[in-house]
């Protein structure tokens, strides 16, 4: 049990049979009743985002989340292997328990799998990848002066807005939590 009084960002808690993130807190003291704590959850296993109010002191169960070293393997039909780094131990993934993350998996890449009651919730993905570029139109001379952007696919299948002076074959480093283009690798 963990009381209101000690959250803090990242903490993973039990509410109403679900496993939730803080995202962020907030400890009001109105001028007239009692104090309170504001708090923005993520629900782990959908991404949902809630906010829900606790009285200052109330008790609420800690989930204890673990996290575990997996290496990506190779993609099965409707099914992602990953490898467990200590004990090699082979897991099925499927699209859900990934998430969005599926469009930056590379083989061998190196995942957090979150488990909790030995059940998979989420995977953390890198904050960035390098990726090839496999397809996308070639800049026209000129372009580059005014700073936009074009389409580019991915080998991953991902397509990602990058500038005009990006050609095929070029690996870029790609940020995977907002899918944007961060530089030449």
């Amino acid at each position: 049990m963990i009381s209101s009084n000690e959250f803090k960002t990242g903490v993973t808690i039990e509410v109403d049979n679900d496993v939730y993130t803080i995202v962020e807190f907030q400890h009001v003291k109105p001028g007239k009743g009692a104090a309170f704590v504001r708090t923005k959850l993520k629900n782990v296993k959908t991404g949902g985002i809630v906010e829900r109010k606790f009285n200052a002191g109330e008790k609420v169960p800690k989930a204890h989340v673990e996290r575990r070293e997996m290496q990506y393997l190779y993609k099965d039909g409707d099914f992602y292997a990953v490898m467990d780094n200590e004990s090699y131990e082979q897991t099925s993934l499927t699209d859900a328990q990934i998430g969005d993350g599926v469009k930056y998996l590379k083989e061998n890449m190196n995942l957090g799998v979150l488990f909790f009651n030995g059940a998979v919730i989420g995977v953390d993905l890198p904050n960035t990848v390098v990726l090839e570029v496999a397809h996308t139109e070639p800049g026209v001379r000129g372009d580059t002066a005014t700073g936009g952007s074009k389409p580019a696919t991915l080998e991953t299948g991902a397509v990602v807005q990058v500038p005009f002076f990006v050609n095929e074959g070029e690996k870029l480093i790609i940020d995977t939590r907002t899918g944007n283009y961060v530089q030449r690798a």
